[in-house]
């Protein structure tokens, strides 16, 4: 995700935070000394905060864990201001294995809750507890509310939070997955509206998290449909034939009139057959601005170009696409290119696999 950093890995899995958070840390030392708190008071109140992100990384890392259980990568791990998401490489193929999935990060919170319950019991009055629905409630007290709260929060049966996926596990193992995913979404975007009223009424913050949930729904229903038209589609089925290469002695002003004379924006660099690397729109723009027109090919390319199999599938393909900064790639059989593919074709393909899928 882009403004993100990463602050560290845990089991294999990279995790960022978002660049939005500082906006949070920032907002909470400027509204606590505006209402005249002293610097350990906003110091502990934002160490307080860090912790509850903590917290959450826990969270999505039950998710991350139980996901690997069933052959499920997670990519990263990413803190935002509303909380945390785990992209995982794929859909579970089952429902079940998706139902655990969704449950391991509630599951979590629950476990830190009784944990807490045992510590703090022990150490004060069980009165203490309630109290800390209050900023008055004890340190420990008030990490159990935290951690009842985001349990309660992400079962509401609303995407992106655990409990619209929940809800789809639970729809899947009586209709299809996009089906499902129909039905969940559109009850999440219910509950967005009623979010985003009470918000309107009571908190100005709850009508940010009422549009995450609008978006996160109207998303996550978008990204399955598409990888349910891609199933089974392999690369040679959507890649572009007719395409312009590049040799690496041809000049800037030999790619300058490629671009020019047709639609094409980047360009695979070839020799022998062989792909060397790939001269993006960007890229050329950036060697013009330093070198001239004058500059070879090869030494504006990028030589650390990801090619994809003609016999690839198109849905992972496509995935690889939406992560890489070029827009395109070479599509390769046996080592020799024979195509490209980008993200507007495969936009294409999707578009008339839709119309076909209406007309019918």
């Amino acid at each position: 995700m882009k403004w993100s950093w990463k602050i560290g890995s845990v089991a294999g899995i990279d995790i960022y935070v978002h660049g939005t958070f500082a906006i949070l840390l920032a907002w909470i030392a400027l509204s606590h000394a505006r209402a005249g708190a002293a610097l350990p008071e906003i110091v502990g109140d934002m160490a307080f905060v860090v912790l509850v992100f903590a917290i959450v990384v826990l969270h999505e890392l039950g998710h991350a864990l139980m996901a690997r259980r069933f052959g499920v990568r997670t990519k990263d791990i990413t803190l935002l201001p509303i909380g945390g998401l785990a992209r995982l490489e794929k859909l579970p193929e089952e429902p079940r294995h998706e139902l655990l999935i969704a449950l391991a990060g509630p599951a979590v919170n629950v476990a830190l809750a009784v944990l807490l319950i045992v510590v703090t019991v022990p150490l004060a009055q069980m009165s203490s507890i309630s109290d800390a629905a209050t900023a008055g409630g004890n340190f420990l007290a008030k990490l159990f509310w935290v951690n009842v709260v985001l349990a309660a929060f992400n079962l509401i049966p609303a995407f992106p939070m655990d409990g619209g996926r929940v809800l789809r596990a639970l729809l899947s193992m009586g209709t299809d997955r996009v089906r499902a995913t129909e039905i969940a979404a559109a009850v999440g975007q219910v509950f967005a509206v009623l979010i985003g009223l009470v918000g309107a009424l009571v908190n100005p913050f709850l009508v940010l998290i009422a549009l995450f949930v609008w978006l996160g729904a109207a998303g996550e229903a978008r990204a399955v449909r598409i990888t349910s038209s891609l199933a089974g589609v392999r690369v040679a089925r959507v890649m572009i034939t007719e395409f312009c290469a590049l040799a690496p002695a041809e000049s800037l002003a030999d790619a300058i009139r490629h671009v020019l004379a047709g639609f094409q924006h980047d360009f695979p660099v070839v020799e022998g057959g062989k792909v060397l690397g790939m001269l993006t729109r960007q890229g050329l723009l950036r060697a013009l601005a330093q070198f001239g027109t004058d500059l070879p090919v090869r030494s504006a390319m990028n030589p650390n170009v990801q090619v994809v199999q003609a016999t690839e599938m198109v849905e992972q393909a496509y995935a690889r696409l939406q992560e890489i900064d070029c827009r395109s790639m070479p599509v390769v059989y046996e080592g020799r290119l024979v195509g490209i593919v980008t993200l507007e074709n495969v936009a294409e393909f999707l578009m008339f696999a839709s119309a076909t899928q209406r007309s019918g």
